[in-house]
Parts: C-alpha cells; sequence; structure tokens
C-alpha cells in the first residue's frame, strides 16, 4: 500500500504542479479580451487569432486543470444527497464512480481524441478564419487533459481504499476549499463566542 500512496502523492505533486501554473491563464485570457475589445472600440479593428487564443486558453484551463480541480475536491457532487448517506456509503458511491463512470471515460476519451489531434497535426490544420491560429494545438488539449484525470482519478481511488483501510487519513471528503474555509469560519467564530 505504501507504493501506491507514493505513486497517489506523485500525481498529486503533477496535478497540482500544473493547475497552479495553468491558472494564471485565467488572467491572461481576461487581459487579451481587454485590450482586445478596448482595441475593436476604440480603432475599430480586431484579430481572429486574438479572438481565438483566448478560447484555447479556456479550453487549456479547463481541460488541463480538471486533475487539480478533482484533487481538490471541488467538482461537482451533490451535497445535499451525498450528505444524508454514512460517510461508509460515501466512500462506497466514490469508489464505484471512479471505477465505473470516470476511469472509462477518460480511457474512452483517450482513445477517440488521440487519432483526432493526431490528424490535425498531420494536416497542419489551420483555422477557417483569417488570420487564425493553427487548430492542432488546441485539439492535443483534449487526450492530454483526460489522461491528467485518468491519473489523478486513479490517485483518488488509492487514497480512498487506504482511507478505508485505515492506513491514510480522511482529509477530502469535507467538500474542497469552499468547506474548508466555512469550516475555519466556523472555528474562528466559535473562538470569538468562547473569549467573550
Amino acid at each position: 500500500m505504501d507504493l501506491l500512496l507514493n505513486l497517489s502523492r506523485l500525481i498529486d505533486r503533477v496535478s497540482t504542479a500544473v493547475g497552479r501554473s495553468l491558472s494564471w491563464l485565467i488572467l491572461l485570457a481576461v487581459i487579451i479580451s481587454t485590450i482586445n475589445a478596448v482595441i475593436r472600440k476604440l480603432f475599430d479593428v480586431s484579430s481572429n487569432s486574438w479572438l481565438e487564443l483566448q478560447w484555447v486558453l479556456f479550453g487549456a484551463v479547463f481541460l488541463l486543470c480538471s486533475s487539480w480541480t478533482l484533487l481538490s475536491n471541488e467538482h461537482i457532487r451533490i451535497d445535499i444527497v451525498n450528505s444524508l448517506f454514512p460517510k461508509s456509503v460515501r466512500d462506497w458511491i466514490d469508489i464505484v464512480g471512479h471505477v465505473v463512470f470516470l476511469l472509462p471515460l477518460t480511457i474512452i476519451m483517450m482513445i477517440v481524441s488521440w487519432p483526432f489531434a493526431i490528424r490535425s497535426l498531420l494536416l497542419n490544420e489551420q483555422s477557417i478564419n483569417a488570420g487564425g491560429l493553427p487548430q492542432w494545438p488546441a485539439k492535443f488539449l483534449i487526450p492530454i487533459g483526460f489522461l491528467m484525470l485518468f491519473f489523478q482519478g486513479v490517485s483518488e481511488l488509492i487514497k480512498r481504499i487506504a482511507i478505508m483501510r485505515g492506513a491514510l487519513e480522511d482529509t477530502t471528503s469535507g467538500g474542497g476549499h469552499h468547506a474548508a474555509a466555512e469550516a475555519e469560519a466556523a472555528r474562528l467564530l466559535a473562538q470569538v463566542e468562547e473569549s467573550r
């Protein structure tokens, strides 16, 4: 189990590093969008490459940061229903969800998207818009993003099994950063109340 947990930690470090680094692309997309809008309004000039770059940056963040989202437990979950179940049932729901839904979906998406991206590269596919960007870099984001999500799914599966076996403390079942922030706020409020 220690070897698997070490693998899980490595996957988590990669997902965190990629996610933190690429999340800055959101700011870059906002800056590009703002500059493009200002130039269009002031000078009545626009560029298809700048417009397409915004979409590529959004796609990069969405696809390549999805593994970090899963790691941070910020993915969509029906918390109202999920909170009604005991912890052991929630653990099994996570395991079944990863094995039956997440991992097979990521494998299918990698298999389907890889030829799509390779064909685009071999054709040196370009945008249909005048002055647009090459299309193949954006198409490679799809298999790379799902590959990263696959590995993060494996990591989450390893951790959930380790938690159920008592080999790892459960620190991820609270609902991500928002739940952690709410718990910290509740703790601070309790401290304030006690000090009065």
